[in-house]
C-alpha cells in the first residue's frame, strides 16, 4: 500500500473552530494518520497510507469547507471575508430595525401603525414580522447549514447554538401565525387574544444580526495577517546574474546552481547563500540577524539571501539554493509554527457541545411529559417551544463576542491592535516573555553618547560633518545628525573610504581620519589613553577614533539607548510575576551593556533567527509564552509563541506574523494589554456564569416543573423578553470594560535577577563573559570547506582531530554534502585550515 503525503488547499475557514473542525473530520477518514491545518494559509498536510485524495476531499467537504487537492480537484466554498460579512450586517440590519420597532415599538411606548394595533390586525403583524425576517434567515443561512452540519457530526459549535435558537424563535412564530389564521377562519377569539402576542421573529432576527457583526469584526481583523510568507518571499530578488565559463548571464533565481559564481553589485539584495570569493563590501544583514550595524564582509565571508550590499560589488559563489537558504529556511518556521500552534479551546464551543444537546432532550421530554399528563397537544408544544426559546443561546452567543469588541476597542483606543481574539484571550495566560533587543528595548539606530576631546576635536566639527556626510553607513548618520549644522561654505576637499576602517579626508588645513584602531595603526597614530577608552567598548560602545595631521584629537562613542519607558515596563512585567528573557544577534558585550540597569532574567545574545524561533519553543516547555519583537529576523519566534507581539515601528513581516501589534513602539503598551487581556476575559467568565445562571433558572420554569405545585410557568413571549434581558445585562457587563485602566504594581527594587548583576565598569572581557545565560557565539569566524576524499567515519573523525589540533578550531564534518562548517578564531588563517586539512590526506576544493 502506498504512503501518502499530500498538500490540499481548504478554503472557507474563518477561526480556529473551523480549523478544528476539518481536522477531526479528515482524522476519521480511515487510513490518515496525521492531519494538520494552517488555518492562516489553508494549507492542509495529510499522511496515510493508500490513496486517499477523494476520501478527503469529501470529508472536508462534508464539514462544509472547500477544498482543492494537489492536481487542483475538488469544488471550493467562496469564503467570507470581511467585507462579505459586513455587507451580511448591514444587509441583515436594514431588515432587523423596522422589525425590531414594529414588534418592540408598543411596549416602549413608541407610536405605531394603526393597521399593527389591536387584535384584529395582528395577523397583519405577524406576517409583517415573518417577512422582514426572512431575508435575515436568507442573508445569515450559512449559521444553520455550518450548524446543523455540527450536529448531525455530533459535534455542537456556536453555529449550531445559533442555529436552534434562531430557528425555534422562527419556528414557533409561523405556528403562531397559522393560529391565528385559524382564529380569524373559525372566529376563534379566544384563540387570537392568547396567541397574538407570541411573536418571536425579532428574537430570531437579533440573533443572527449581532452574531455576524461580530463574526465581521474579527474577520477584520484577521484578514490583514496573511502576508507575512509572501512579504518574506519577496525578500529575494527573482533574479541573479551569474557567470558561467566566462559569460554573464541574468537568470531566474530558481535555475542558480550550486557552485555558480553570482555577481552583486553595490545597493542589490543578494540573491543567495555563499561565500564571497572577489571583492570587499559592507553588507546589512539586519533583515536576518537583527544586528543593529551593517557587517564587514571580504573574500571567504559568508553572505546570506535576503540581505543587502551596501558598498562596493562582490563576487559570490553558491553554496545553499532552494529550501536550504537561510531566508527560506525562515519562511519555513514560519509555516511550521503557524501550523503547529494548538487552536485556542472556545469555553462557548466547549459548553455548547453539552449544552446543546441537553437542551433538545430537555424540550423533548417536556413535550412528552406534557401529553402523558393529559395536557394536550398544544400545551405540550407550547411548553416545548417555550424550552428552546428562553435557551435561545443569545446571551451564550454574545458573552464572548461583545466583550472582546469592548475589549479589543480599549486596546485600539491605546494604540494596541489585537489581531484576533484568541490573542486578547490568550495574553494574560503567558507566564514568560521573550524580548528582541534592538528597536523592542532599544532605539534601534546608534546614537553618540560620548565625545571625547583630548585637544583640537572640538575645532573639527565642521569638517567631521563634512566627512561623514559622504558616506551612508549608519555610525555617519548619527554623527551627522548629532553634530551642529554647519556654517558656511562647505569646504572642498578629496575623500577616501578606506573599506572596514574608516573615512580619510584631504581638507585644504590638513588630511583629517575618523576610523576605527586600525586606521590609526595603519597611518602610525598614537592613541592616548587606550586602555580607557577600550573599556567604553567593553561597555558595547562602538568608538571612532579622530586623528589630523598625525595628532591625535579624540575619539567619540555610539551605541543604541534604551528607549524611555522599556526599564519601567520591564519593571512592571516582574511585578506581575512573568519572566523576562532578551533575545539579540548582537554581541555578548553589546547585550549586557544594554540590559546592565534592566531587570531581565535572562539574556541570550549571538543568535540567528532559527535560534530564536528554537529559544521560545524550549521556553513553552514551561508554560505559555509571548515574544516581542520589531524585524523580518523575529518572525519565526512571533510565529511560534502563543502570542507574538510586534513592534508597531518594526518591519511589515514582523507585524503580519504577529497577533498583537503595539503601534507606539512602547513597551510599556505590552504591560497593558497584558492587564487588558485579564480584565477582558474576567469579563467573559462572569457574561459566562450569567448566561448559564439565567438558563439553570428559567429552563425548569419554562418547562413547567413548577407549574402543578404553584401554577409557576413561562409562555414563550416572557421566556424571550427573559432571554433579552439576559442578553442586555451581558451587554451592559461587557461595556464596564469601556472603564478599564492599567495598574502601577509596586515593584520590588532588591529583588533584581543576581545573574545580571555587574561589581563595576572596568571589569575585564573575560569576566563579563561568565555571566550566567549570555551566550557569546559571534566571537569566533565560520566557514565552510568542501572536501574531496572523505568516505566513511574514519576520514570524518582524521579530519576533525586534525582541525581540533589548531588552537581554538572546532570543525564539524558531513559526510553526506562532503563538506566542513568550521569555527575559528581571529589567530588562525582559513590557510592554516586548508593545510591542516590537506596534511590528514584530503582535498579543499573550495
Amino acid at each position: 500500500m502506498s504512503e501518502l503525503k499530500e498538500k490540499f488547499i481548504v478554503t472557507g475557514m474563518t477561526c480556529s473552530a473551523c480549523q478544528n473542525a476539518v481536522e477531526k473530520s479528515v482524522g476519521s477518514v480511515k487510513g490518515v494518520e496525521s492531519v494538520s491545518v494552517n488555518l492562516l494559509t489553508g494549507d492542509m498536510l495529510v499522511e496515510g497510507q493508500g490513496d486517499l485524495r477523494q476520501e478527503v476531499v469529501r470529508a472536508v467537504q462534508a464539514a462544509g469547507y472547500g477544498v482543492k487537492d494537489p492536481a487542483g480537484q475538488g469544488t471550493p466554498a467562496k469564503e467570507d471575508p470581511a467585507e462579505d460579512l459586513k455587507t451580511f450586517f448591514l444587509s441583515s440590519l436594514i431588515f432587523l430595525i423596522p422589525l425590531f420597532y414594529i414588534a418592540m415599538g408598543p411596549m416602549m411606548g413608541l407610536p405605531t401603525f394603526s393597521f399593527f394595533q389591536g387584535m384584529q390586525n395582528s395577523l397583519i403583524l405577524a406576517l409583517s414580522q415573518c417577512l422582514l425576517t426572512l431575508p435575515i434567515l436568507i442573508l445569515n443561512r450559512r449559521y444553520f447549514i455550518s450548524g446543523f452540519k455540527a450536529l448531525v457530526h455530533r459535534r455542537p459549535t456556536m453555529d449550531s447554538l445559533v442555529a436552534v435558537g434562531s430557528g425555534a424563535a422562527f419556528l414557533y412564530g409561523l405556528f403562531v401565525i397559522y393560529q391565528l389564521a385559524y382564529g380569524f377562519s373559525y372566529q376563534d377569539m379566544a384563540r387570537i387574544d392568547r396567541y397574538h402576542h407570541d411573536l418571536y421573529f425579532e428574537s430570531a432576527g437579533m440573533i443572527l444580526t449581532l452574531i455576524t457583526m461580530g463574526k465581521w469584526l474579527e474577520a477584520r481583523a484577521k484578514s490583514k495577517t496573511t502576508g507575512a510568507i509572501d512579504q518574506l518571499m519577496d525578500l529575494t530578488p527573482d533574479l541573479a546574474t551569474v557567470r558561467r565559463e566566462g559569460v554573464e548571464e541574468t537568470i531566474p533565481l530558481d535555475q542558480v546552481r550550486l557552485g555558480d559564481l553570482v555577481l552583486i553589485k553595490p545597493g542589490q539584495s543578494i540573491p543567495v547563500d555563499g561565500v564571497i570569493v572577489k571583492g570587499q563590501t559592507t553588507v546589512d544583514q539586519s533583515s536576518l540577524t537583527g544586528e543593529s550595524l551593517p557587517v564587514d564582509k571580504g573574500v571567504q565571508d559568508q553572505v546570506l539571501a535576503a540581505t543587502i550590499n551596501l558598498e562596493s560589488y562582490i563576487e559570490v559563489q553558491v553554496d545553499r539554493v532552494g529550501e536550504e537558504t537561510t531566508i527560506n529556511k525562515i519562511i519555513a518556521l514560519v509555516k511550521d509554527a503557524n501550523a503547529s500552534k494548538a487552536p485556542i479551546a472556545k469555553l462557548a464551543d466547549e459548553i455548547s457541545a453539552i449544552f446543546v444537546p441537553a437542551v433538545m432532550a430537555i424540550s423533548l421530554l417536556t413535550f412528552f411529559v406534557w401529553i402523558f399528563l393529559g395536557y394536550g397537544l398544544e400545551f405540550a408544544l407550547g411548553k416545548m417551544i417555550a424550552v428552546l426559546v428562553i435557551s435561545c443561546p443569545c446571551a451564550l452567543g454574545l458573552a464572548t463576542p461583545v466583550a472582546i469588541m469592548v475589549g479589543t476597542g480599549m486596546g485600539a483606543k491605546k494604540g494596541i491592535l489585537f489581531k484576533n481574539a484568541e490573542a486578547l484571550e490568550e495574553l494574560h495566560k503567558v507566564k514568560g516573555v521573550f524580548l528582541d533587543k534592538t528597536g523592542t528595548i532599544t532605539q534601534g539606530q546608534p546614537q553618540v553618547v560620548d565625545w571625547i576631546d583630548y585637544g583640537g576635536l572640538d575645532g573639527e566639527k565642521e569638517r567631521i560633518a563634512f566627512l561623514e556626510g559622504q558616506s551612508e553607513h549608519p555610525l555617519a548618520k548619527a554623527l551627522v545628525d548629532y553634530l551642529p549644522e554647519v556654517q558656511g561654505e562647505k569646504e572642498d576637499f578629496d575623500f577616501q573610504n578606506i573599506l572596514g576602517q574608516g573615512l580619510v579626508g584631504d581638507f585644504a588645513s590638513g588630511r583629517l581620519l575618523l576610523g576605527d584602531k586600525k586606521l590609526m595603526d595603519a597611518f602610525s597614530i598614537e592613541v592616548q589613553d587606550l586602555k580607557d577608552l577600550e573599556g567604553l567598548s567593553r561597555e558595547g560602545k562602538t568608538l571612532l577614533y579622530v586623528a589630523k595631521e598625525g595628532k591625535f584629537l579624540g575619539a567619540v562613542a555610539l551605541a543604541d539607548q534604551i528607549k524611555e519607558g522599556s526599564k519601567e515596563a520591564i519593571d512592571q512585567l516582574r511585578a506581575r510575576g512573568l519572566k523576562t528573557v532578551m533575545l539579540t544577534g548582537d554581541h555578548a558585550l553589546t547585550a549586557q551593556a544594554i540590559a546592565k540597569d534592566l531587570a531581565l532574567d535572562e539574556i541570550v545574545a549571538g543568535i540567528f533567527p532559527d535560534q530564536k524561533e528554537g529559544q521560545v519553543r524550549q521556553g513553552q516547555k514551561l508554560g505559555k509564552v509571548a515574544m516581542v519583537g520589531d524585524g523580518i529576523n523575529d518572525a519565526p519566534a512571533l510565529a511560534r509563541a502563543e502570542v507574538g507581539v510586534a513592534i508597531g515601528a518594526g518591519t511589515d513581516i514582523a507585524i503580519d506574523s504577529a497577533d498583537v501589534v503595539l503601534m507606539h513602539s512602547d513597551l510599556g503598551d505590552f504591560v497593558y494589554a497584558w492587564d487588558l487581556s485579564a480584565a477582558t476575559v474576567k469579563n467573559i467568565k462572569e457574561n459566562l456564569f450569567w448566561a448559564f445562571f439565567y438558563n439553570v433558572i428559567g429552563i425548569p420554569i419554562a418547562a413547567g416543573v413548577f407549574y402543578r405545585a404553584f401554577s409557576l410557568s413561562l409562555s414563550p413571549m416572557i421566556a424571550a423578553f427573559a432571554m433579552s434581558m439576559s442578553s442586555l445585562f451581558v451587554v451592559t457587563n461587557a461595556l464596564r470594560l469601556n472603564a478599564f485602566k492599567a495598574k502601577t504594581l509596586p515593584v520590588d527594587q532588591e529583588s533584581r535577577p543576581a545573574s545580571l548583576v555587574q561589581e563595576g565598569h572596568d571589569e575585564k572581557i573575560e569576566k563579563i563573559e561568565k555571566i550566567e545565560k549570555i551566550e557569546r557565539k559571534d566571537s569566533m569566524n565560520q566557514i565552510v570547506l568542501k572536501v574531496e576524499g572523505m568516505a566513511c567515519g574514519h576520514c570524518k573523525k582524521r579530519v576533525e582531530e586534525a582541525l581540533g589540533a589548531l588552537e581554538g578550531v572546532k570543525g564539524e564534518v558531513s559526510l553526506e554534502e562532503k563538506q566542513v562548517t568550521i569555527s575559528y578564531p581571529d589567530e588562525v588563517s582559513v590557510k592554516d585550515l586548508k593545510d591542516a586539512i590537506q596534511e590528514a590526506g584530503y582535498e579543499v576544493v573550495s
